[in-house]
Parts: C-alpha cells; structure tokens; sequence
C-alpha cells in the first residue's frame, strides 16, 4: 500500500442546515448541490491551483500548496454563494461554512488523512454559515498578503482533537458593515423598545441540533417583528455574533438596542432543554428568564411551540420594563415616549381616577411630540373607557373624540397595527360592525400575533351577531397576552358573547372565571346574573345582582340606562331585549 506525506493547507466546506433542506425539498437540494459544484466549486478549485479530493454528500474537501490560494479560493466561493443567493428564499438558500487548517497530511489512493484534515473539519463546524473559520498558522501565513480582517476567538476545544487550537474568522476587510463598524462603532437607541435575538447556543453534542438552535432564535425575530411596539435588529445583523462571547453591553451598543434575549438548547436522552433570558442592554440587569423541557418528537412542531411561548411571554415583559424605566424618570424630564408609558401604566389599572391620569399623559404625549402615534392611540383608549365605562364624559362625545383620536392615529401611520386595532374599537362602539370588523382584520394582516387586533375582531364580530367566531378571536386575544391589563374585559366580553348564544351555563361559568380573577368588577357579576336568571336558578341570580350593584352602584344604574332602557348604538335591539330579559329574570325591576 503506497502512502506519502506532504504538507498542505485543507479547505473543508459542508452545507449549513443540510438535513432542514433535505427535509424540505430533497430533489432541489441535491440539484442544487450539483449544479453549485460544477458551476462554482470546480471552477474556483482549479482557478487556484488547488485539488478536488472528494465530495462528502453535503460538503467537500480540497487540498492547495498555498494557504493564499485556499483563503482566495474559499471567500470567492462564499461570495459567489452570496450572489446565487440574493434572490432565492431565505428558507430554501445553501449556504456552506468553511474551515481551512495547514499540516502534514497522509496521501493514499488520491484520499487524504490525518490531524491536519481533522483540524479543517472541526474549523468548518465553527464558522458560521456564509463565513470562513481558519486555525492560527493559516492566519500568520496569510496575514498581510489578502484584504482580509482576522477575528480571534479565542483558544478553542476541538471535537476528538487533543489540543486547544486557536480559531481565527476570516472576513474581506472592505466589508461595508466593518467600515460602518470602525467609523460609528455605537448607534443611537430607539425610542421604541429595540430588542437583538442572539442565536441560541446548542450545547448538545449532536451538530443536527444546530439548525434547530438557529431556527428558533430566527423565528423568534419574525414572531417579534410583527409587533408594532417593538423594533427588532433584523437576522443578518443578530447572527453575526453566533460562536462568541459576547459582552450584552457591548452588543446594545454596536446595534443600538435597548435588550437583548439570548439562550441555549441542550439535548438528554429524548428531552430537550431551552433556556431564554433576556437582558437590559445598559444596566446588564436580567429583564425575564425561563426554561422549557420538551420531547423531542416532531421537531418543526416543537420549534414552533418554543417560539409561540417565548414570544407571547416575551412581548408583556419587553412592556413592563418599559412601564417600569418610564416610571423611573422625573416627571419634568418626560419625552413623548415616556409619557406614552406613564400613560399606559394609569391605563392599566383600570380605574376612574387612572384613566384620568392617563388621560393627561397621552395628551402629553401628543403635545410633545404631535406625530407620535402612540399619543392618539393611547387617548382613543381613554376616552372609550371615559365614555363606555366609567361615564366621566358624554357617551356620543367620547366617541366621537375616541374616533378622531383613532382615525389620526391612521393618518399618522397606515402600517401601525394598534392605531387600526383602536380604530376598529372605535367604529365598534358607535354600531359600525362592518367597519370595526374591516379595521381588525386590517390590523391582523399587518401583525397577526396582536393581541388587541384579535381582541377588536371579537368584538366586531360578537356585536354583528357572529358569536362563536368573536369567541374564538377572543380567545386568541387572552392566549397571546394572557397577563394583559385587559384580560378582565376580555373574560367578560367571552361571558356576555356565550350568554347572547344561549348558553347560558358556559355564560355563567364564564364570568364566574372572570371573577375570580376580577372580583370587584361589577360587569362579570351582571353577567352570571342574567345567566342565572335564564336559567331559573333564581336565587343565585338574585346574590350576583345585588353584589353587582352594591359593588358599583352608579355604574350599575348608568349601564341599566344606557345599555338596556336606551339602547347603547354598540347593542343590537335583539341583543338589547334578551339582556333585559335576563336581568329581569334575576330580580332587576328596572
């Protein structure tokens, strides 16, 4: 058996995400693979002067005399892959990580072997896809005779290799996002909430799990990117940061975000763990964690699972904290933003005297900063409540406030999801079911995972007399933002649209949940109460109206009046006659 040895430098490349395409469209992707070879791969390898030694089904390995030539021949077929790729999807893009190694290496029947082969393959797995990872003599031999930057990362233990290597990654020094890097190192941060999702750290010892790691940070970034309160740093920026320690601050700097979420996958036996934190950029200080143990079963179904949880679970702790730093800042040094957020908070507790305070803030808002749409969208809010529930303003005058509150807030931004959801709410409680509906399902196609959005269509559609639809969209309201200030609406407005079904005992054990949550609101008790009364239970009916009305008796008395003796424009006349009806049945003698 003939065998000799020769020092060389090893560029070893495979295909990021293989096993996710094969998955996806097995036929595209290995035509794929062999019109890349031949049209890129073999022409480059031969362009400088390097040999093809095998292909490896997703990958292949080639060998130069020069470390200059393999570093020339691998950024020009990454940049060649970028170029194929600019118009390609990114779910069915290849894309290929490279690692070149120098070393001695074994000669056999045209195959090579060895450590220094064994070296490259390990280096290839730490690149990022699109990218080059090299070991430190491939970056001393190179250094100075490329346009190339070198990025240390560090000593490096390699799988099955006895020594640390040192693992350099390799990027063309002209790149426009390192010249914006060296003269505007730090950006300015939004007013908005801005949030970088780092790609998660698989720490299983399976590389399959890579692609899974990779694709829940990526759909968490699309999942975030549909809420309008949120500015996301988009994949390409987030991902360069993938195999290095990072410093949160730092990142908070050179992307100009305010948090940053981070995590890790890790694999034992069938279950597997995921771990999310995230992060104040600027204070260091841990904003929301969790974890979640899953089977390992269907992992498409399970990588969106993770994704769902983590973002509704994500999204009201990204507004907390905001509440929290708004409320933080003296009231004379206020911007729009803040006062938006101090507002928001008076919002939230959902009394008279708050929603007059909030009131002021959105107004405050508005004053500071007149196309801030968050102002309008905020007052709209306001005046709905001042009208509709608490009657410290005209009912027809809070409405036709709230709209033109509502419409600026369009106006202003045809694209903001929430100005369309405050809109659609609007249009709502003047009777234009029509409308409020087209509103939603407006806000919907702008951003699907909105809570209020969905909240507003069941609305729409419970007062045009689509019940079970406008039970299900509220539903959907609560399971998205099941922490929200609004949950005790949402539980009433799900009991009132079962009692207009007939239901009456899903009505009753509806708003018997809403009580429990909420028991000094007075709606959820008028509720079970014309539940109770339909149902002949009549001395349960009798307990509810009278706790109703010794919880809030003016409000009460308000509601009797304006919703069922002088029906409310939001209250179909059925709807009007059956609420009577109930309540009449419960021992109402108005």
């Amino acid at each position: 058996m003939s065998q000799t040895r020769r020092l060389a430098a090893i560029l070893a490349a495979d295909m990021a995400g293989y096993s996710r395409l094969i998955g996806v469209d097995e036929g595209d992707t290995l035509q794929g693979f062999k019109e890349i070879r031949a049209e890129l791969f073999d022409p480059k390898i031969a362009a400088h002067n390097g040999r093809l030694v095998k292909t490896t089904g997703d990958g292949f390995l080639a060998e130069f005399s020069s470390v200059v030539d393999a570093l020339r021949c691998a950024t020009e077929l990454q940049a060649g892959m970028a170029e194929r790729n600019a118009t390609i999807p990114t779910d069915k893009r290849i894309e290929f990580r490279i690692g070149i190694n120098v070393g001695d290496v074994v000669v056999e029947k045209g195959d090579i072997f060895g450590d220094g082969v064994n070296v490259a393959a390990r280096l290839e797995g730490l690149a990022e896809p699109g990218g080059i990872c090299v070991s430190a003599r491939v970056q001393e031999d190179a250094a100075g005779k490329l346009e190339l930057a070198f990025e240390d990362l560090g000593e490096q233990q390699l799988k099955n290799i006895a020594r640390p290597v040192r693992v350099y990654r390799a990027r063309s020094s002209w790149r426009a996002d390192e010249s914006l890097e060296a003269t505007h190192p730090f950006l300015t941060v939004p007013d908005k909430p801005s949030v970088a999702v780092l790609p998660f750290t698989n720490m299983s010892s399976d590389p399959e799990h890579e692609f899974f790691s990779d694709g829940i940070a990526e759909d968490i970034i699309t999942a975030l990117s549909r809420y309008p309160s949120l500015f996301v740093i988009a994949r390409n920026s987030s991902f360069t940061y993938k195999r290095r320690a990072v410093d949160v601050k730092q990142v908070g700097r050179e992307l100009g975000v305010r948090y940053v979420l981070e995590g890790s996958l890790r694999k034992s036996g069938n279950r597997i763990r995921i771990t999310a934190q995230l992060v104040e950029a600027e204070s260091g200080k841990h904003v929301w964690a969790e974890r979640y143990d899953r089977n390992l079963a269907d992992i498409f179904a399970l990588q969106d699972e993770i994704t769902e949880a983590v973002t509704i679970a994500l999204v009201p702790a990204i507004a907390d904290a905001e509440q929290r730093r708004a409320l933080r800042k003296p009231p004379g040094s206020l911007d729009a933003w803040a006062a938006y957020q101090r507002g928001l908070w008076h919002l939230s507790k959902a009394s008279e005297e708050d929603n007059a305070l909030a009131e002021q803030f959105f107004q405050r808002a508005i004053d500071l900063d007149p196309i801030f749409v968050g102002g309008y969208t905020g007052l709209a809010a306001t005046l709905n409540r001042a009208g509709n529930m608490f009657e410290t303003r005209d009912p027809a005058e809070a409405q036709s406030a709230e709209e033109a509150a509502a419409r600026r807030a369009v106006a202003l931004d045809g694209g903001d999801a929430e100005a369309r959801s405050r809109l659609s709410i609007a249009l709502a409680s003047r009777g234009d079911h029509q409308g409020a509906q087209a509103e939603a399902e407006r806000a919907l196609v702008i951003s699907p995972n909105l809570a209020d959005a969905h909240g507003a269509l069941g609305v729409a559609l419970t007062s045009s007399g689509r019940r079970k639809e406008g039970v299900a969209a509220l539903k959907t309201c609560i399971r998205l933002d099941p922490r929200a200030p609004s949950l005790v609406y949402r539980l009433f407005q799900i009991a009132q649209a079962l009692y207009y079904c007939h239901e009456y005992a899903a009505a009753a054990e509806a708003a018997r949940q809403a009580i429990r949550s909420f028991p000094d609101r007075a709606g959820s008790y008028r509720v079970l109460a014309a539940a109770l009364g339909q149902m002949g239970r009549t001395a349960e009916a009798k307990e509810a109206l009278e706790k109703a009305i010794a919880i809030a008796p003016a409000v009460f008395d308000s509601y009797a009046r304006g919703y069922v003796l002088e029906r409310h424009p939001a209250l179909r006349p059925e709807d009007h006659a059956h609420i009577m009806e109930g309540l009449r049945k419960a021992g109402w003698a108005g």
